[in-house]
């Protein structure tokens, strides 16, 4: 069993779901999908990626308005969403959060306690954050030790 731990920030559709199963067609594998605490993604951070991808909207609604308070029932939809719709095209999910102080180290723990083979981080375009460095995928393959792969989520604002 191939077993890929994917690091998501929103909930993956049907595209996304076609995407990261047909990397590795014809292996019987099986996806742990993370999401991250949105503490760690900065509003202003946030923002500036949404200026300099011409969303100026979105740029005004993250640093007006801040995230809602109940963040950790979005988070649980989120997560059983997107392992209902992998699980509905015949692969194995479970899905696991990574709140705390340091996601990262979190990410590193499930990536061992599952003996997972790889990272796979779904994610929006963060210009800022890619620039720098510093976006989900850069920050993972210095901390993970297996290979980590970033690809951009469908339907993405």
């Amino acid at each position: 069993m191939y077993t890929i731990v994917l690091l998501i920030e929103k909930v993956m559709d049907a595209e996304d779901v076609g995407l990261v199963t047909s990397l590795h067609e014809g292996v019987e594998t099986s996806f742990v999908v993370v999401l991250p605490g949105k503490a760690d993604h900065h509003r202003l951070v946030r923002a500036l990626d949404d200026v300099a991808l011409g969303h100026l909207e979105e740029a005004a609604e993250d640093v007006e308005h801040p995230a809602a308070d109940d963040a950790a029932d979005v988070t649980r939809r989120t997560l059983d969403v997107s392992v209902a719709n992998l699980t509905a095209v015949g692969v194995r999910a479970v899905g696991e959060t990574a709140p705390g102080d340091d996601p990262l180290q979190i990410l590193k723990d499930i990536v061992e306690r599952h003996a997972a083979d790889e990272v796979i981080v779904l994610t929006a375009p963060h210009l800022i954050e890619e620039f720098f460095h510093r976006d989900w995928a850069s920050r993972a393959r210095h901390r993970v030790g297996v290979p980590v792969l970033k690809l951009f989520a469908h339907n993405t604002p």
